[in-house]
Protein backbone atom coordinates (compact mmCIF):
# COMPACT_ATOMS: atom_id res chain seq x y z
CA UNK A 1 0.00 0.00 0.00
CA UNK A 2 1.51 3.42 -0.85
CA UNK A 3 -0.15 4.89 2.27
CA UNK A 4 1.80 3.70 4.40
CA UNK A 5 4.94 5.62 5.54
CA UNK A 6 8.24 4.42 5.52
CA UNK A 7 9.89 7.87 7.39
CA UNK A 8 7.84 11.05 8.77
CA UNK A 9 9.97 13.74 9.72
CA UNK A 10 9.51 17.28 11.02
CA UNK A 11 11.41 20.15 8.88
CA UNK A 12 11.45 22.88 11.09
CA UNK A 13 9.08 24.98 11.81
CA UNK A 14 8.15 24.82 7.69
CA UNK A 15 6.65 21.49 6.99
CA UNK A 16 6.22 17.50 7.43
CA UNK A 17 7.98 14.94 5.26
CA UNK A 18 7.06 11.90 4.20
CA UNK A 19 8.36 9.52 2.46
CA UNK A 20 5.86 6.58 1.77
CA UNK A 21 6.56 3.04 1.19
CA UNK A 22 6.35 3.15 -2.68
CA UNK A 23 8.73 5.92 -2.71
CA UNK A 24 7.19 9.30 -3.50
CA UNK A 25 8.01 12.08 -0.82
CA UNK A 26 5.24 14.21 0.74
CA UNK A 27 6.25 17.94 1.69
CA UNK A 28 2.99 19.15 3.69
CA UNK A 29 3.56 22.83 5.08
CA UNK A 30 2.12 23.40 8.67
CA UNK A 31 -0.11 25.96 7.25
CA UNK A 32 -1.61 23.21 4.88
CA UNK A 33 -2.12 20.72 7.10
CA UNK A 34 -3.53 22.87 9.73
CA UNK A 35 -6.29 24.36 7.26
CA UNK A 36 -7.59 20.65 6.81
CA UNK A 37 -7.59 19.12 10.30
CA UNK A 38 -9.79 16.52 9.93
CA UNK A 39 -11.07 16.49 13.18
CA UNK A 40 -15.32 17.05 14.21
CA UNK A 41 -14.46 20.75 15.68
CA UNK A 42 -12.74 21.79 12.46
CA UNK A 43 -15.48 20.22 10.04
CA UNK A 44 -18.82 19.70 11.29
CA UNK A 45 -20.34 20.24 8.56
CA UNK A 46 -18.01 18.72 5.84
CA UNK A 47 -20.56 15.23 5.30
CA UNK A 48 -23.19 18.12 4.19
CA UNK A 49 -21.23 19.69 2.18
CA UNK A 50 -21.18 22.83 3.90
CA UNK A 51 -18.22 25.17 4.11
CA UNK A 52 -15.27 24.11 6.59
CA UNK A 53 -15.05 25.70 9.82
CA UNK A 54 -11.10 26.51 9.04
CA UNK A 55 -11.33 27.67 5.81
CA UNK A 56 -7.50 27.82 4.99
CA UNK A 57 -6.91 31.69 4.54
CA UNK A 58 -7.64 32.43 8.25
CA UNK A 59 -4.99 30.06 9.10
CA UNK A 60 -1.95 31.52 9.80
CA UNK A 61 1.05 31.55 8.23
CA UNK A 62 3.09 31.07 11.31
CA UNK A 63 0.67 28.22 12.64
CA UNK A 64 3.82 25.62 13.71
CA UNK A 65 3.01 21.47 15.01
CA UNK A 66 3.84 21.54 18.56
CA UNK A 67 4.27 17.90 18.37
CA UNK A 68 3.78 15.12 16.07
CA UNK A 69 2.73 11.50 17.47
CA UNK A 70 1.71 8.55 15.62
CA UNK A 71 -1.48 6.96 16.59
CA UNK A 72 -1.39 3.37 15.65
CA UNK A 73 0.17 2.23 12.55
CA UNK A 74 -2.76 4.44 10.69
CA UNK A 75 -2.31 7.99 11.50
CA UNK A 76 -0.78 10.71 13.30
CA UNK A 77 -2.18 12.78 15.96
CA UNK A 78 -0.60 16.83 15.57
CA UNK A 79 -0.85 19.44 18.07
CA UNK A 80 -0.55 23.30 17.42
CA UNK A 81 0.69 26.68 18.33
CA UNK A 82 -2.70 28.19 18.50
CA UNK A 83 -3.82 25.40 21.01
CA UNK A 84 -5.79 22.95 18.94
CA UNK A 85 -5.22 19.19 19.50
CA UNK A 86 -8.00 17.33 18.72
CA UNK A 87 -7.41 16.56 14.61
CA UNK A 88 -6.35 12.78 13.85
CA UNK A 89 -3.95 12.64 10.42
CA UNK A 90 -5.14 9.35 8.88
CA UNK A 91 -2.01 7.79 6.40
CA UNK A 92 -4.10 7.85 3.22
CA UNK A 93 -5.53 11.46 4.22
CA UNK A 94 -2.06 13.16 4.81
CA UNK A 95 -1.05 11.13 0.98
CA UNK A 96 -4.48 13.39 -0.40
CA UNK A 97 -3.08 16.36 0.81
CA UNK A 98 -0.10 16.06 -1.16
CA UNK A 99 -0.15 18.81 -3.68
CA UNK A 100 3.29 18.05 -5.94
CA UNK A 101 3.07 17.89 -9.94
CA UNK A 102 3.04 14.34 -9.41
CA UNK A 103 -0.36 14.01 -6.88
CA UNK A 104 -1.99 17.27 -8.83
CA UNK A 105 -3.51 14.91 -11.55
CA UNK A 106 -4.67 12.00 -9.24
CA UNK A 107 -6.42 14.43 -7.38
CA UNK A 108 -8.22 15.53 -9.99
CA UNK A 109 -9.44 12.49 -11.54
CA UNK A 110 -10.10 11.21 -7.89
CA UNK A 111 -12.95 14.11 -7.55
Amino acid sequence: MSEIPTTIERIGDSSLRIVWADGHESFLPWPLLRAHCPCAVCRPYEAMGAPLAVPPQTVSSSIRATSVTPVGRYALHIAWSDGHATGIYAYDYLRQLCSCEACRPQQFEEG
